[in-house]
């Protein structure tokens, strides 16, 4: 196990990379902590949870939302949580973004931890204190930043995943690689999922590379001010179609990626989009689709990185060196229909 301790603005935050689930005890007393988690993650690790006080939900995106959040408070009330109490997030994104949001709210604030399950998680949701819940067609449109005690990342979880869920994960990690790791970009190139998911210690070194990218981008830019901007690319897009679309989370990044990398073909004289498009098909990820440019249009027009006429997109100078771009609402518009 190794243990990185991470200072942020409010708090410092403890990274137990490659440790055990059965550490967990050893940071928290089940008698203090409520697990979150939902039923397919419960029903695959009964043996590990039992003990534990825990909360079981609906696994999903479509979950993701204020009802799920009241159920939470509600069981909480009812299980006698104070303020001493501490909540862990047992799961993929959706559990730790709705575990991090109600230990945000509740009580007005209680301590909390992630234990990822999900590559998608270890690499990128789990890691930056953002935490929400989606409003409709609108991704996380409700939410805080506030960073949890601890991370406990047990590579063991991972064997359960569906192959499906490694894509997930992986677009996230080609985003890194994207944006600022052209040497991880050209790992990536050379190896596979099956690779990785074979090889316990290129896996771990791929995902504490990953979190550390993730990391230093967040202590630099914890509010996203500037540099943490970088960590959307593809998601402008990506957001707009993943609810609309009902796509999983890798599948529309990727998407959101490859229209990017075309936008940045235009607009920055970036010659790497054949490059990224072919990874992402490497990895089993959908790249050029149809969609209702107009529909998806006016999901953006919501988005929080909107400045009034104008939206931060994010776009690629190089394989490796992603850039802040602020473009007109009316020039994105124009872009779409050609697309």
């Amino acid at each position: 196990m190794q243990k990185k301790t991470i200072s942020f603005s409010s708090r410092q935050t403890a990274f137990y990379f490659d440790a055990s689930f059965s550490h967990l005890e050893k940071l928290v007393s089940k008698e203090k902590a409520v697990i979150v988690t939902d039923e397919n993650l419960f029903n695959a690790h009964k043996s590990r949870l039992k003990g534990w006080n825990t909360i079981v939900l609906k696994p999903g995106e479509q979950f993701k939302v204020q009802q799920t959040v009241d159920v939470v408070i509600d069981q909480l009330i009812a299980l006698g949580a104070d303020r001493q109490s501490v909540l862990i997030g047992f799961g993929g994104g959706v559990i730790t973004d709705i575990t991090g949001y109600v230990a945000g709210i509740y009580m007005r604030g209680i301590e909390f931890g992630f234990v990822p399950t999900s590559v998608l998680a270890m690499v990128d949701a789990a890691i930056g204190g953002k935490n929400g819940i989606d409003v409709g067609v609108y991704k996380n449109m409700v939410g805080l930043i506030r960073q949890p005690a601890f991370l406990l990342y047990d590579y063991a979880l991972l064997k359960t995943l569906p192959l499906n869920e490694w894509q997930n994960g992986f677009a996230e990690i080609i985003k890194h690689a994207a944006i600022k790791d052209a040497v991880m970009f050209k790992e990536l190139e050379s190896n596979s999922i099956a690779k990785y998911r074979s090889n316990k210690l290129l896996l771990a070194k791929l995902i504490q590379r990953n979190a550390m990218i993730k990391i230093k981008v967040v202590v630099n830019d914890e509010f996203e001010k500037g540099e943490r901007k970088l960590l959307n690319f593809g998601h402008t897009l990506g957001h707009a179609i993943e609810n609309m679309y009902e796509l999983s989370h890798g599948q529309a990044i990727s998407i959101g990626m490859t229209y990017a990398a075309l936008m940045s073909e235009q607009l920055k004289f970036f010659t790497g989009a054949k490059q990224l498009i072919a990874l992402l098909n490497k990895y089993g990820l959908p790249t050029v689709v149809e969609f209702d440019a107009k529909k998806a249009f006016k999901v953006l027009l919501k988005d929080k990185k909107k400045e009034n006429v104008s939206i931060n997109y994010i776009l690629l100078q190089k394989i490796g060196k992603g850039v802040i771009q602020p473009l007109l609402l009316v020039q994105i518009q124009d872009i779409f229909r050609k697309f």
